[in-house]
């Protein structure tokens, strides 16, 4: 596992409301009431944020939309290995939007 995702883990670890388990498929991943709001994905974080904040994160150079079954999710960004600098700032950022 990614040490910034493992970094990630260990911030939201016993938070109220949190479960760790999966995201989609076998991805391990970070719920909020039972909603997704974080996971890891081939090396990448996945995070859940505003449909307006991923698609800045995705002009900056940031991140890119997140497709699932050929489809992208609007409110869905990934954000590469190469700003893993960034991910637990994303990670609480799209805890705040799912849990919020």
């Amino acid at each position: 596992m990614h040490p910034a995702f493992e970094s990630i883990l260990a911030r939201f670890d016993g938070e109220p409301d949190i479960e760790l388990g999966t995201g989609w498929g076998k991805s391990p991943g970070l719920r909020v009431r039972r909603k997704i709001f974080a996971m890891l994905v081939d090396g990448e974080l996945v995070v859940k944020l505003p449909a307006d904040r991923c698609a800045e994160l995705a002009d900056a150079g940031h991140g890119r939309a997140f497709r699932s079954g050929g489809r992208e999710m609007r409110e869905w960004v990934v954000v590469g290995e190469e700003h893993a600098d960034e991910w637990l700032g994303l990670a609480e950022d799209a805890h705040a939007f799912v849990g919020g």
